[in-house]
């Protein structure tokens, strides 16, 4: 017989909703649950009907110590923290400090007893002023209500700055001062004006940048250390400076201009070291000759001097003779720059010049055409040779009686 026939099975055996059962019994799930409890806590079993037993109080107060001994151990161990290499840890019991822990593991009391901050004593910090370098909410660029600073000659400049630091003393950076990042950059901002306020404009664009960067530095950790604040100034660096930018086309070309007026005084002085020394070593060479020329002058005219008054004393004692004398140097300095030989033909005695000797002495002659005379073939070979001493002598004692004449 079918399911769905008059009499027949009534379970529809496609779907199984003959074998379905009704929710579950809520009262039953409760006291199941009340069982697992008892048998953890130590309880004992059910009786006939199923329904757990009481709890006895002993059973009951030694689990009790037990979970409480373990919250505990659980709580203390949670009071163990690791310090990493470079951090201080910064101890505080209800808010009051009592002590600073180096790198490593540590224990303290678990909070809400005592809680520790850890502070990163070796990173390097900045802060930067008039500009920003970037990030994911910050603006990159220039930032004009910083930048824009009054110099002392009433000038505008842009001034970009940035501030290296980091803590030296943990306590000091989380106690003395609630945002020290903020107020480190509002000191430098304060600072910075300061110096550039006090400054021309010049001094702050061109060679005045390392000395202001020196005084801010020291500035800056000047009023830090009064603040007991725990940072430490690593480096302050002048990032730019330089003018406005409605007027930055106009600074351009007076820089320009300045460097060509400066290049054009290196020129100048470079042709002054060059022309200069040359003049002056000239001027001492003429100084020098004029102080030789005055010196030979004058020890000439001196020398001249005595010897006319040598002369003069001789010619005191015997004049006819000192006037021969005169006459006769005289003429022998003349003569003895001329080419012409002089001989005195009167008498028959015969004459004899040693050419060849003459000729030595005398170069110039020896190319002269003139000075050249032709031996006459009787003389030279009719005639005995005379002495070359006494011809010498003969030729001199002629000379002297021409002289007189």
């Amino acid at each position: 017989m079918s399911w769905n026939e008059p009499g027949g099975d009534k379970k529809d055996p496609w779907s199984g909703r003959g074998d379905q059962k009704g929710p579950p019994d809520l009262d039953e799930a409760i006291r199941s649950l009340q069982e697992k409890l008892g048998k953890f806590f130590g309880g004992g079993n059910g009786d006939n009907e199923g329904s757990p037993r009481n709890f006895s109080f002993g059973n009951s107060t030694k689990s009790l110590g037990f979970l409480a001994a373990l919250v505990i151990i659980l709580w203390g161990l949670s009071g163990f923290y690791i310090v990493d290499e470079g951090n201080h840890g910064v101890e505080t019991r209800f808010g009051k400090y009592i002590g600073t822990t180096q790198s490593g593991l540590n224990w303290r009391f678990p909070a809400p007893i005592e809680q520790v901050d850890i502070v990163n004593v070796k990173q390097q910090r900045f802060i930067e002023i008039g500009y920003r370098s970037g990030g994911s909410e910050q603006v990159t660029g220039s930032v004009p209500k910083e930048a824009l600073m009054l110099t002392k000659d009433e000038n505008y400049v842009d001034v970009r700055l940035a501030v290296q630091y980091q803590v030296k003393d943990a306590k000091q950076f989380i106690f003395n001062v609630v945002n020290p990042a903020l107020t480190l950059k509002q000191v430098t901002e304060s600072s910075l004006r300061g110096v550039v306020g006090s400054s021309a404009m010049d001094f702050v664009l061109t060679q005045g940048r390392s000395e202001i960067v020196t005084l801010i530095k020291k500035e800056l950790q000047e009023v830090m250390d009064s603040y007991q604040s725990g940072i430490q100034i690593t480096s302050v660096n002048l990032q730019d400076a330089q003018p406005p930018e409605q007027v930055q086309n106009a600074f351009e070309d007076a820089i320009k201009a300045r460097e060509d007026q400066q290049r054009l005084i290196n020129e100048a002085e470079a042709y002054s070291n060059d022309v200069v020394p040359k003049a002056r070593g000239a001027a001492a060479r003429k100084m020098q000759e004029a102080e030789g020329y005055k010196e030979q002058v004058i020890a000439q005219a001196e020398g001249e001097t005595n010897r006319f008054s040598k002369l003069l004393a001789e010619y005191l004692k015997a004049p006819e003779v000192t006037r021969k004398r005169l006459y006769i140097e005289s003429m022998e300095a003349v003569l003895s720059e001329t080419s012409k030989v002089l001989v005195d033909t009167k008498g028959n005695d015969l004459l004899y010049l040693p050419l060849d000797k003459i000729m030595q002495n005398q170069p110039s002659l020896a190319s002269s055409p003139m000075n050249s005379q032709p031996s006459t073939p009787d003389q030279s070979t009719s005639q005995p040779a005379v002495p070359q001493e006494q011809t010498v002598e003969r030729t001199s004692i002629r000379s002297r009686e021409a002289r007189g004449r």
